[in-house]
């Protein structure tokens, strides 16, 4: 079977605990708390940040890992989480065994929950996330990592040249087998994909759609000297 990328897009995480800044009695960055669902951090309390970021909802993750963790996707994979927000996706990778996490979140104070998050993680006992405060295609196309599990879930205003832009800077990075998650919303039109990228199947969650895409080709093409569908623990490329 080929490697599987996934797109998807999110919805509420459950109801929002609004901040306000009026008698100082929230904090002005985080707006709820979500949590990371299994693994060794199961039931760990998250922070979600207040403005700029859309969460997962937790009914969506949780079918979303479901699927990877069927296919052992999540254990010994090396993971990138673009456009991450709380970093929820990323993480619970992380709690369910990966070996490696890379965060990318562009504004300075969702970077900063994410890094909190990140924190509360590893002291579980689970790999401990690498935050990166820069644009999702700046970190691609100076990156010289490959990834093995790939989540996407910009925000919805993001427009559909950028995600493809952003696809293709990404195409290059990708092991062979690899697995993208692309999170969208269900009135969004359809992925447009480079040569290394097929779409495996989407499924929709209210107004939410998951797309996953798979690699196409074999290592060999890619030049990866990469282990097979059922082995991510391989070492760096």
């Amino acid at each position: 079977m080929p490697p599987t990328v996934v797109a998807h897009a999110t919805g509420s995480v459950g109801a929002l605990v609004r901040s306000r800044r009026a008698g100082g009695a929230a904090d002005a960055r985080i707006a709820c708390m979500t949590r990371i669902i299994g693994g060794l951090a199961g039931g760990a309390r998250l922070h979600v940040p207040v403005r700029g970021t859309r969460p997962t909802a937790e009914r969506v993750r949780e079918a979303m890992f479901s699927a990877l963790d069927a296919r052992s996707l999540c254990d010994g994979a090396r993971v990138l989480d673009l456009f991450a927000g709380s970093g929820a996706l990323g993480l619970e990778a992380a709690s369910r065994g990966a070996e490696s996490v890379v965060l990318v979140e562009r504004d300075r104070g969702a970077a900063k929950v994410a890094q909190r998050n990140a924190e509360t993680v590893a002291k579980a006992g689970a790999t401990r996330a690498l935050v990166e405060q820069v644009t999702a295609r700046q970190f691609l196309q100076r990156s010289g990592k490959h990834f093995d599990l790939v989540f996407i879930d910009p925000p919805y205003a993001l427009a559909h040249d950028e995600l493809s832009a952003t696809l293709a800077d990404l195409a290059p990075l990708l092991t062979h087998p690899a697995m993208v998650v692309v999170e969208q919303s269900k009135r969004a039109g359809a992925l447009d994909l480079p040569g290394d990228l097929e779409l495996e199947r989407s499924r929709d969650y209210g107004d939410t759609t998951l797309h996953y895409l798979a690699t196409t080709g074999t290592a060999a093409d890619a030049g990866h000297a990469d282990a097979g569908p059922a082995d991510f623990g391989h070492a760096e490329p």
